[in-house]
């Protein structure tokens, strides 16, 4: 507990209050990307290879193909797509699969909209500690009237400008992390959204074969043309 208050005593004469409020903003924050991290491993954010097999068979009218590929998937978005798949196709259906996405999608950011609040709010509480630094170092140069001690005001300074210093050593990093996790959830956006249109509108509709595959049937008493009618001469 000593050692704790002495380094805390120490942040204080170094930088005050400000610098130690952003110290522990930097701590939970570190804490709270590293749970952001762990979320993304377990939900498998980006790796899609099963469901974008799933996916592809089903557009190509293989059922049985696309129900074993997304069996084999462990991504949060499984479920989704196997509701997609397995239920009758209607504009309900739709709806609420688009619904499902949505909220799954929600969990998965909570927490960057913090983020992006630290992001934002860590350079304005430096600038802040920063002012009131400045002030504290011309009361104390005012107070010591004519005699002046440039040391007296450059210490008051540069103590001042640590608190900017650390205020953008929290904002930079975490604004770089949020933008990298936005845009994997954009990215995962983008392909829910392309996988579910195509699961509502497949090229082959699932169990059909191909048009091109179709043949006249002999029993229906028409033949194909084979080519030219010949006249009689």
């Amino acid at each position: 507990m000593t050692l704790i208050q002495e380094a805390i005593t120490r942040v204080l004469d170094l930088g005050g209050p400000v610098v130690l409020l952003l110290l522990c903003v930097s701590v939970l924050t570190a804490a709270l990307v590293m749970y952001k991290l762990w979320q993304y491993q377990a939900a498998r954010v980006g790796r899609h290879r099963q469901l974008a097999t799933a996916v592809a068979a089903w557009d190509n009218g293989d059922r049985e193909r696309a129900l074993k590929a997304l069996g084999e998937s462990r991504s949060y978005l499984g479920p989704v797509l196997r509701m997609a798949l397995t239920s009758p196709q209607s504009a309900e259906l739709s709806e609420r699969v688009d619904a499902e996405a949505e909220a799954r999608f929600a969990q998965l950011e909570r927490g960057l909209g913090t983020l992006d609040m630290v992001a934002q709010l860590a350079p304005l509480m430096g600038l802040f500690g920063t002012v009131i630094g400045m002030i504290e170092a011309f009361q104390k140069l005012q107070s010591t009237g004519s005699s002046v001690d440039p040391s007296l005001l450059a210490g008051g300074i540069w103590v001042a400008l640590l608190t900017t210093a650390a205020g953008l050593a929290v904002a930079m990093p975490t604004s770089l992390v949020l933008s990298w996790l936005t845009a994997r959830m954009q990215r995962e956006r983008v392909f829910a959204n392309q996988a579910l249109r195509v699961v509502f509108a497949p090229q082959v509709s699932a169990g059909s074969q191909p048009a091109a595959a179709a043949q006249i049937s002999p029993e229906a008493g028409v033949a194909p043309p084979v080519g030219p009618v010949a006249h009689a001469g």
